[in-house]
């Protein structure tokens, strides 16, 4: 079993955490566009939307999904997922212009991170076919062992992102005119192959397709 220590654990979860937070997926996708549209600051709230987000998710992976092995709720979390995402895509795909903080509309960058991450079906996997039975372990060694591996998990997730949102944020400035245009379109892209992802996913978890 995982975790024979806290530091262990603590290694384990910074692994996790780092390959799944620098992994392309709609929430790295989008922590780029907000970072292209709004700015670093917007960028950085779609970062920390796991820390918004993940603590009910863990509770329903750990509690419900883990127990009933129900692919038809994460069938129908990932269709859900794929609609919000196409949703996103297709505004980056009719951006024009460089949308300046303050301007008419509002980025509501910590509503599309937390809705972005809470109907993609991915953190639910993840926590409950690996990140619950480490938890579970981790229980063998006390309080420290599961808050060791939170903490490794959290700060290399959320910390990856934070640095891709502030090495977007440094060359934002020469982003303007056809090449935003071509940032936007290609990131609208992206988002729309992710959403068709989420959409297909969904369809085989329901079983409607094959896998």
């Amino acid at each position: 079993m995982i975790g024979s220590g806290w530091l262990e654990l603590l290694g384990v979860g910074a692994a996790l955490g780092l390959a799944a937070g620098l992994s392309p997926g709609p929430l790295l996708a989008l922590v780029v566009s907000q970072t292209v549209r709004h700015g670093p600051r917007e960028g950085l709230k779609v970062a920390a939307a796991p820390l918004i987000t993940d603590a009910p998710i863990v509770l329903v992976s750990v509690l419900v999904i883990s127990r009933l092995e129900s692919d038809a709720v994460l069938g129908l979390i990932a269709l859900a997922g794929g609609a919000f995402v196409a949703f996103i895509g297709v505004e980056n795909l009719r951006t024009t212009r460089l949308v300046v903080d303050g301007g008419e509309r509002t980025p509501r960058s910590w509503r599309q991170g937390a809705t972005v991450n809470a109907l993609s079906p991915h953190p639910y996997i993840f926590w409950a076919t690996v990140g619950a039975p480490v938890l579970l372990s981790a229980w063998s060694i006390g309080p420290a062992g599961p808050l060791a591996f939170l903490l490794g998990f959290y700060a290399c997730l959320v910390g990856s992102k934070v640095a891709v949102a502030l090495a977007v944020g440094a060359s934002r400035g020469t982003l303007t005119g056809g090449a935003y245009r071509w940032v936007m379109r290609t990131l609208g892209a992206v988002l729309l192959v992710f959403a068709a992802l989420l959409v297909r996913e969904g369809l085989v978890l329901l079983g409607v397709l094959a896998g």
